[in-house]
């Protein structure tokens, strides 16, 4: 005798799963946002310590710290990643005649920029000072726009790898640069004491974000 079998519930659609996680991402972002204008002191106690340690490690190994100031400035720097989407905009549209998706993929890229502009100006949280700096930097602090750019166009660039079915080696491979890049260009940031640590969760999650709500559009309105 058999058991009647039992059908298992439907996989959630792209778009539901993308508009979920942009929601979760979005209330973690607001959150971490309000503690921060709001000066909350244990967070601004934890910035503190981990940028105290951080700068005296940088400090003391100036070989690492030159090699992080070459990774940030011109590796991970916010133009490089723009000047990548914008590539990659350019082959979409050469290649495969993809005006929509070369568009959406630059247009996300802007908004990123002005999302971490907008906030900077009107947050205007103050960078890190200190009596000898090893490396320098301009605007506000919050939210880190290395962070947030990268986590933006390596985010998109990876979901578009994986739409269009990369082989598993390429996508091994580009999730391993994307998360090394990631994650790097933040720990470069508060290493060289530009940065408090909280400046660049606030661009990951920001970052992340956006790259869900992008992929949600694109799912849903791509022609």
């Amino acid at each position: 005798m058999h058991s009647p079998s039992v059908d298992s519930p439907p996989a959630p659609s792209p778009y539901r799963t993308a508009v979920r996680t942009a929601i979760v991402l979005g209330l973690c972002s607001l959150v971490l946002l309000i503690l921060v204008a709001a000066e909350w002191h244990p967070l601004l106690s934890v910035d503190g310590d981990v940028s105290r340690t951080t700068h005296r490690w940088a400090v003391a190994d100036p070989d690492v710290t030159h090699a992080f100031r070459i990774l940030t400035d011109w590796v991970w720097d916010p133009l490089t990643m723009r000047l990548l989407c914008a590539a990659v905009a350019l082959w979409l549209v050469w290649r495969r005649a993809a005006w929509w998706t070369a568009a959406w993929l630059v247009t996300v890229s802007a908004v990123g920029t002005a999302l971490q502009q907008g906030l900077k100006a009107a947050l205007g949280r103050e960078r890190p000072v200190w009596t000898d700096p090893v490396d320098s930097a301009h605007y506000a602090a919050y939210p880190s726009g290395h962070a947030l750019t990268a986590t933006v166009v390596l985010g998109l660039l990876l979901w578009l790898l994986h739409r269009h079915g990369a082989g598993p080696v390429l996508w091994r491979t580009a999730m391993s640069v994307a998360l090394v890049s990631v994650v790097g260009v933040g720990l470069t940031r508060v290493w060289l004491g530009v940065h408090w640590p909280t400046d660049v969760v606030g661009g990951w999650l920001m970052g992340a974000m956006l790259v869900s709500l992008a992929i949600a559009a694109h799912v849903r309105w791509r022609p």
